[in-house]
């Protein structure tokens, strides 16, 4: 007879960190002084580290309007599936707010949800909503104050 073990629950991923030089400017460019430094920064970042979750969620944070937000959001979501699969994630487990890692996934898929949800697009914005809970059962739209 086999044991299962079913008290160890779904498996967790945690995302390897990026470059320290990599957050480091990422750091530097939000703390510019105008939205359009802080943007073009970014975006340079991205450039050159298009796979930079983070970066792309940044990014979508300081579009110029909804469309403009979107786009960079789903990018960071799409890319964050990408990685989440390279590091093992098999469609589902958590992947938890409480690693600084796995934020800029998170961030990005919060602001495909938000974003989804102020262009009409609800099933998009539900499916996000949905996502995050599954991945992260202690998500709340608070963490990303964080």
């Amino acid at each position: 007879m086999t044991n299962i073990d079913l008290s160890s629950g779904p498996p967790e991923t945690i995302l390897p960190p990026v470059r320290p030089e990599i957050d480091q400017a990422l750091t530097a460019a939000i703390a510019l002084a105008t939205d359009d430094e802080k943007r073009a920064a970014v975006a340079a970042i991205v450039a050159a580290q298009p796979r930079y979750m983070d970066g792309w969620a940044r990014l979508g944070e300081l579009g110029r309007d909804t469309i403009e937000q979107y786009a960079a959001f789903r990018v960071g979501y799409h890319r964050g599936l990408d990685t989440l699969r390279q590091n093992g994630w098999r469609g589902s487990g958590y992947v938890r707010w409480e690693h600084e890692t796995n934020r800029g996934f998170l961030r990005a898929l919060a602001g495909l949800e938000r974003t989804a949800r102020e262009i009409g697009e609800t099933d998009e914005e539900e499916r996000c909503r949905l996502f995050l809970l599954q991945l992260d059962p202690t998500w709340s739209p608070d963490n990303l104050n964080d």
